[in-house]
């Protein structure tokens, strides 16, 4: 069995960058990408704020370097540019050379695209149209889709467990290569604007009308975006040579079944998760130098976490922040959005601020850092994902050291 699990690669899309490299310049600035929504149709285009991704599918398409006629769904789109970054960054250049699956996680699919088609489906003149984009609705297709570009052939598998599905790819993947199944795993989460998202949490009456502020006493909800993240990891046959940027040390997963939709009050599934993580780690709450938090900016779910953090860390809790007011949430993608944010903060030893902080939430023992928190040495972080559901997932990333 594999004991450690290497990260060589990094891939991120989202509102603040089409890079790592951008998207870490924005962090370092307290640059948000939360904005008017431009490439979605819909009612709520003025009032509702979102992380989007200021580019048409055409032009993402050009940017992924694939001809007009090679079509898919934003989602998919999203989601090649992510891998191709996060397969070049690791250096492969013979996606034949180990046994390489990829697992991809979407919340969305491609409801993004069919979505605007479903009065097509009532119209018998118009079903040669709208036929040859059905498929695409399913998540799957758009994991086929990268995989084929890639070339990825050993392995394909789709996640779709809402907020947690990008934690669960990479948990999935880790545990393939642990037991010799896979060399390496390309793993990560897409997820594009839809209407069917936006009216959904319209309806649930979590969305903020203005920038979020996560863990703040006067949060009003969250602003959802849309993005991809993928990292590429390797067992230490498939990493030898190659630069380590980070090793996958922890991981968890539970599910509370609380709601459809809420967190539990006391943040059991989030607790059972992050303490799972440990265990798989051989950690101790104290050696954890940064906690990314899944921090949405919702009543519910900042007292469920904050109140699961205080009771796992003995209320002596770590730097911790959310990232999410910067690309807001990105639902399946957010996992692996964050886990490139944390690898990030590993390697330049920096904390990200939670912005738009004003006021602490009384019920909790910690305030989130809300300035660039530079020079620190960051060896371990966790970074948290929690579902619809009451799927939870946490993950954690370690400083790779050399014996």
């Amino acid at each position: 069995m594999n004991d450690k699990i290497y990260i060589t690669g990094l891939g991120v899309i989202s509102a603040i960058g089409t890079n790592v490299a951008e998207s870490l310049l924005s962090l370092e600035n307290l640059k948000s990408g939360i904005g008017t929504l431009e490439n979605v149709r819909s009612r709520h285009q003025d009032n509702v704020p979102v992380g989007e991704v200021k580019f048409t599918n055409e032009q993402l398409t050009a940017m992924a370097g694939l001809t007009p006629d090679k079509q898919s769904t934003r989602t998919g789109l999203l989601g090649l540019l992510a891998a191709q970054e996060a397969v070049k960054s690791s250096g492969i250049t013979n996606i034949k050379e180990f046994k390489t699956g990829i697992i991809s996680a979407t919340s969305v699919g491609g409801m993004g695209m069919t979505e605007n088609l479903w009065l097509d489906y009532l119209d018998p003149e118009k079903s040669g149209d709208w036929l040859k984009h059905i498929e695409a609705h399913e998540c799957g297709d758009s994991t086929e889709f990268i995989a084929d570009v890639l070339g990825v052939k050993d392995f394909l598998s789709t996640i779709s467990t809402a907020c947690s599905s990008s934690a669960n790819s990479i948990m999935l993947g880790a545990r393939l290569i642990k037991h010799g199944i896979l060399d390496r795993v390309i793993v990560g989460g897409t997820d594009s604007m839809a209407r069917f998202t936006i009216n959904g949490f319209m309806t649930l009456m979590i969305l903020d009308k203005e920038q979020c502020k996560p863990f703040d006493a006067n949060r009003q909800g969250l602003n959802l975006g849309e993005g991809a993240g993928f990292i590429v990891i390797e067992s230490e046959k498939a990493a030898a040579g190659k630069e380590i940027l980070a090793e996958l040390s922890g991981y968890g997963n539970s599910n509370d079944a609380y709601h459809q939709t809420a967190s539990s009050p006391d943040g059991a599934g989030a607790y059972l998760a992050m303490e799972k993580a440990f265990k798989v780690s051989g950690l101790k709450p104290s050696d954890i130098d940064y906690i990314n938090a899944h921090g949405t900016g919702t009543a519910i779910n900042d007292m469920s976490e904050g109140t699961a953090i205080d009771r796992l860390f003995n209320k002596n809790v770590p730097c911790i922040s959310s990232t999410k007011a910067y690309t807001g949430h990105t639902l399946g993608a957010c996992a692996a959005i964050e886990a490139v944010f944390s690898i990030l903060a590993i390697q330049n030893n920096e904390i990200f601020p939670n912005l738009n902080f004003k006021t602490q939430m009384e019920e909790l023992s910690f305030k989130p850092t809300t300035t660039l928190e530079k020079n620190k040495k960051i060896d371990h972080v966790l970074s948290n994902s929690f579902g619809f559901g009451g799927n939870t997932s946490a993950l954690i990333f370690s400083r790779h050291k050399t014996i």
